[in-house]
């Protein structure tokens, strides 16, 4: 609700602000709204883009102008479903997941050997920095987080230190063969 909000306030002057929302990984939880604009014709479409894309824990919002041309119900209806459908597009999807955060160091001796490392594992590099040393931040699934410090510990010798920082659900995209 806290979204709708801000796209309230941020387009105070528009029409409507029609929008869906699903929650939960079972689609438990499912809303719409059609903000004024004749039932059905906007809320349940975008509701209907969501979930036949199997998008959760996610709401969209199409804010509509009224630019004086009355569009009729089949109108309105494809007008929301394109509109929420490009947004999905262009914004492409995603899963949740446990992500853990580590922070690494290693000598620079290794460091070139650990960033080949690093292109072949499911990690992100977030953050490195230069100094006496090479400290870099990493992102890794949680359920990838073991394999991953027993790899690199593996191919650097044991010279690579590496410390959990925290835990927390981030979105990785999906791979082609996950869609």
């Amino acid at each position: 609700m806290e979204f709708l909000r801000n796209a309230r306030q941020t387009y105070p002057d528009a029409s409507h602000h029609c929008y869906a929302y699903i929650i939960g990984s079972n689609m438990g939880i499912m809303r719409y709204s059609d903000d004024g604009e004749p039932g059905g014709t906007a809320g349940l479409p975008i509701m209907e883009v969501l979930r036949r894309g199997k998008i959760c824990n996610c709401v969209a919002v199409v804010t509509r102008y009224f630019g004086g041309i009355l569009l009729g119900t089949g109108g309105l209806h494809r007008a929301y479903t394109q509109s929420c459908a490009e947004a999905v597009r262009a914004s492409g999807t995603g899963i949740m997941e446990e992500t853990d955060s580590l922070l690494c160091e290693t000598p620079y001796s290794l460091w070139d050997k650990v960033r080949h490392a690093l292109s072949s594992l499911p990690v992100r590099l977030v953050h490195s920095e230069y100094s006496s040393s090479v400290t870099f931040t990493l992102e890794v699934r949680s359920r990838d987080t073991e394999m991953v410090t027993r790899e690199l510990t593996r191919i650097s010798n044991a010279q690579i230190l590496i410390l959990p920082d925290r835990t927390e659900y981030v979105i990785w995209e999906t791979a082609p063969e996950e869609a």
